[in-house]
């Protein structure tokens, strides 16, 4: 007898993300958070990358979009010291919202409430023991010991992670000797905010929106004309080992501007003041037994922007895997295919990360060369889509075992306008169910007829649409696509390699 299907210790994004897909999956999940409320201090200032898309074929993008601090913001990122400016993409591949933190945990607190996920706060796990049918927790709570058993467990704690720790995964890679301080602030009407988004400092002059080096650090500044608020970041190669849950102040960040830029920053109120330290760190693996990690417990990344992102993504991946298992028609292996998939991603995004941090933080001549150079090449609309979509994390291809070569295979599904007996749709609204669909956009009846003994646990759903790029899609819970029949491709071959990925992905059949 168990207490839970799944302990998740952490209630950060990427924990309650993993609660919520889990709850879609008809799983019981119970959350546990060492601190007794969520946190107030300033972390991530917004939301973006693929788990936008993802949200959107869930039907709550929406909702994120709602809560946003303002307007989503123009399509220009940094990107190690330089920028990846989209704004002239009619379709950019990149794109973010304005939404703290602090909001983004609510939201998802708010939808675990609506699904009847149940969040303790103020409980602590002191010890983690597993055996061949389920992990048991002893928990530390406001009124004293008590013990979990659940079929499994998810370390969902963050850099320092304890359940890391606790069932012996390394956690190798770098530290790097810098502090990061991002900051939006109001000035005061001694500082002039010019059109081209710049500022003019009393005493000093006029400071250019973007990136400035320096020899003692980056200082970068985005301000938009007509309005009081900039966004100042700075970066210093600094030993201090700060304390997360310590807040910057505004003293620190004007001390920490006039170190780099030599300026004093009139400041007359901050709306966001943070400060943080980079990593290069990824887990030997995500996966001890039944004891699993996902977001900054399984990968710390050297560049802003991505965590959030890939954690979450982390937690779309892994849901329907353990619900699988819990429900008990699995494939042995499928759970294995967690660690592959988003170790492999984790790895994509460590390369624009680390490649992030050699072109910021070189200072010699050769290092400018190298940074003139890629930005020249930023300018050019393909390499400017490529990084923005590596970035992004939208070009992931997951392997897919015994699938013929075709770019559709492993990738995230395109949304395809569908028309039906029963009207218009899209792939993006029947992947709101969170299950796997198969999808016959040529009529073939041989194909829906091979997968009928598998229709308890996949959707079949027969539509036409423009351009078809395949005869039929196998899209898995997360959205990304497991098999494909390509055009007019004869039964002979599509239909033994659909009940393979059927089998592989989705169990043995019911006869």
């Amino acid at each position: 007898m168990t207490d839970a299907d799944v302990i998740i210790v952490g209630a950060g994004p990427t924990g309650l993300m993993l609660a919520n897909e889990l709850r879609l999956a008809g799983v019981r999940p119970l959350v546990l958070e060492r601190q007794p409320k969520r946190r107030d201090t300033p972390k991530a200032g917004g939301l973006g990358g693929q788990i936008l898309e993802l949200l959107r074929y869930r039907g709550l993008l929406e909702r994120f979009v709602a809560a946003c601090d303002g307007p989503e913001p123009a399509a220009r990122f940094p990107f190690g010291g330089l920028h990846l400016d989209l704004t002239g993409l009619a379709d950019p591949p990149l794109r973010a919202l304005p939404l703290n933190q602090q909001r983004l945990e609510s939201l998802l607190d708010d939808l675990a409430g609506e699904l009847g996920v149940e969040i303790r706060r103020g409980h602590e796990a002191v010890a983690v023991r597993q055996d061949a049918a389920a992990v048991t927790m002893d928990i530390s709570g406001p009124d004293g010991p008590y013990r979990l058993r659940a079929c499994y467990a998810v370390g969902c704690d963050g850099a320092r992670s304890r359940m890391r720790d606790r069932v012996g995964i390394a956690f190798p890679g770098t530290d790097y000797a810098e502090v990061n301080r991002l900051a939006l602030v109001t000035v005061p009407d001694t500082v002039t905010v010019l059109d081209g988004g710049g500022i003019d400092v009393p005493d000093f002059g006029t400071i250019q929106t973007g990136f400035t080096r320096t020899g003692t650090g980056l200082f970068g500044l985005s301000a938009s004309p007509g309005s009081k608020v900039v966004s100042v970041y700075t970066v210093e190669d600094e030993t201090t080992d700060y304390d997360d849950d310590q807040p910057m102040t505004v003293p620190e960040l004007q001390h920490s501007v006039r170190r780099v830029l030599g300026a004093h920053l009139p400041v007359g109120g901050a709306l966001r003041l943070s400060r943080f330290t980079f990593k290069a760190r990824l887990a030997e693996r995500y996966r001890s037994g039944r004891v699993l990690l996902a977001g900054d417990a399984a990968h710390l990344f050297p560049a802003t922007g991505v965590a959030i992102n890939a954690g979450m993504l982390d937690a779309v991946n892994l849901a329907w895997k353990l619900a699988a298992d819990i429900h008990g028609w699995a494939p042995a292996d499928l759970l294995d295919t967690y660690d592959h998939e988003r170790r492999l991603a984790g790895t994509r995004t460590m390369l624009h990360t680390q490649a992030q941090v050699a072109l910021r933080r070189g200072h010699d001549p050769a290092a400018e060369a190298l940074r003139t150079v890629v930005q020249e090449l930023l300018t050019d609309e393909q390499p400017l889509r490529r990084m923005a979509a590596l970035v992004a994390g939208a070009d992931i291809r997951y392997p897919t075992p015994g699938s013929r070569p075709h770019p559709l295979v492993g990738a995230f599904a395109p949304d395809l306008t569908l028309h039906t007996d029963r009207g218009v749709t899209t792939v993006a609204e029947l992947a709101q169910s969170a299950r796997p669909i198969l999808l016959d956009l040529a009529d073939r009846p041989d194909l829906c007829q091979a997968a009928e003994p598998w229709r308890h646990r996949i959707d079949l759903h027969a539509a036409k649409t423009d351009q078809r790029p395949a005869d039929m899609l196998l899209i898995r819970p997360d959205a990304y696509i497991a098999w494909i029949a390509t055009l007019d491709e004869p039964t002979d071959t599509a239909e033994p390699a659909l009940r393979e990925a059927l089998t592989f992905w989705f169990g043995t059949p019911i006869a």
